[in-house]
């Protein structure tokens, strides 16, 4: 068993593992995690304390534990801007990265490690721009949801597991800002305290269950992942866009948008920072044509977007201004996906029959192996298995087409073969 005596504090062994149904039992009292085991560290700055850290990493023992910081929500994009990093034997180091862009020695140094994220998916491509590189991962969220815990947060699992109470009140601070105050930088330091202590308690819960190998599988997904492909019209993501009613007024959702994206890149500030959806939708509806009429709706009546107006009536009047032909569609872009599956009982009956007998094995699997729905399969690959007829008249077809959607290996030998069955048991469906 893993030792779980913590920054001076024996934490209470945890609960079995019960797939997710928690135990009827008391509540047992959590042990606040309060300052790192051997203090704050400082922040690394220079090549020199990077290169002594990276030859202290290289020297120690077992995984290294991995998270970074971000601003979210006042800066542009997903940039990292502190890593922490921690091995048996080393340490702690928080590196600040806007001093030090490039970490590839640190991947150097931990050729081989395991490094342990809690939401891998997260850290993995912003690393990346630091040209950190693991050669292994354990994700300890990915972990608790095949695990079926009722909550995945970092503090939920860290205070099921081990019994630590794990403050995350700076989670959404602005970490661009510099330099950065004590108190973040002490909670900088407990994200990475305790995370290979809650790795090998998960992974000896995820062995008694017999799903360890699935989690190798999880974790190299998340590993090799792609960047994701652009999104088509991106801009059709501004929130309450369903209250939008004909292409003139998107037509200035989009030219909006876009305006604003180009003013946010430009200042390196979140797009929401510099207009918040709710202005973008309501100058849609209203299509001012002039300054005073633009700033008289109450998003724009601040000092702040007053002084952008013009900038703003500007995007509107193109938009206005365009032909007919030029206006976006409603429907948004054509994409291979297949149609909702709310239209699919008119559209093609026989499919809607197919998706009902696969979501009733998923479902029954979920409840067996104790984890979330998606987790046993992906719901887009699940879909377009259902919606192409042929794909699902043999078992070798369906896997084919899950592997072709991203499904791991233990996942297609769990609903292939279980899915074609159910399915070539439906009565003939006539379209």
């Amino acid at each position: 068993m893993t030792d779980r005596t913590v920054a001076g504090h024996p934490a209470e062994e945890p609960a079995p593992a019960t797939s997710g149904t928690p135990a009827q039992a008391p509540e047992r009292p959590l042990v606040p995690l309060l300052t790192p085991r051997e203090g704050v560290p400082p922040v690394l700055t220079s090549i020199d304390e990077l290169a002594r850290a990276a030859q202290a990493l290289a020297a120690a023992e077992g995984p290294v534990a991995a998270d970074a910081e971000r601003a979210s929500g006042f800066r542009y994009g997903q940039h990292n801007y502190l890593v922490q990093l921690r091995r048996e034997g080393a340490g702690t180091f928080l590196i600040d990265t806007a001093a030090l862009p490039d970490l590839s020695v640190i991947t150097e140094a931990l050729h081989g490690v395991e490094w342990v994220f809690h939401a891998a998916s997260q850290d993995l491509l912003p690393m990346a721009e630091q040209r950190l590189f693991p050669d292994r991962v354990f994700d300890t969220e990915l972990a608790a949801r095949l695990l079926g815990m009722p909550r995945v947060g970092l503090g939920a699992v860290i205070a099921d597991v081990l019994g630590l109470q794990l403050r995350k009140e700076h989670s959404a601070s602005d970490w661009s800002r510099r330099p950065l105050p004590a108190p973040w930088l002490e909670y900088a330091a407990l994200d990475v305290e305790v995370l290979v202590a809650l790795r090998d308690a998960l992974a000896e819960r995820l062995a008694e269950q017999g799903k360890l190998e699935w989690a190798h599988q999880e974790f190299e997904h998340v590993r090799l992942a792609p960047p994701p492909p652009p999104r088509p019209d991106p801009w059709r993501r501004v929130s309450r866009i369903t209250e939008i009613k004909n292409r003139r007024q998107l037509a200035v959702v989009r030219a909006l948008w876009l305006a604003r994206d180009e003013n946010a890149r430009s200042r390196d500030l979140s797009p929401g920072f510099v207009l918040p959806d709710r202005a973008i939708v309501q100058a849609a509806k209203a299509c001012p044509r002039s300054v005073p009429a633009l700033v008289e709706l109450s998003e724009f009546s601040a000092k702040s977007q007053r002084r952008r107006a013009p900038m703003w009536l500007a995007a509107i009047t193109e938009a206005l201004r365009l032909d007919e032909s030029e206006l976006p569609s409603l429907r948004g872009p054509r994409t291979d996906a297949p149609p909702q599956p709310r239209t699919w009982a008119e559209r093609d009956p026989a499919a809607a029959a197919r998706l009902q007998a696969a979501k009733d094995v998923v479902q029954e699997l979920s409840e067996r192996l104790g984890m979330p729905l998606e987790n046993v399969l992906q719901p887009d690959a699940l879909r377009r298995l259902c919606w192409d007829g042929e794909a699902t008249r043999s078992v070798g077809a369906a896997a084919d087409l899950l592997r072709g959607r991203g499904a791991r290996e233990w996942q297609v030998e769990q609903v292939a073969a279980p899915v074609v069955a159910a399915i070539a048991a439906l009565p003939p469906t006539t379209a």
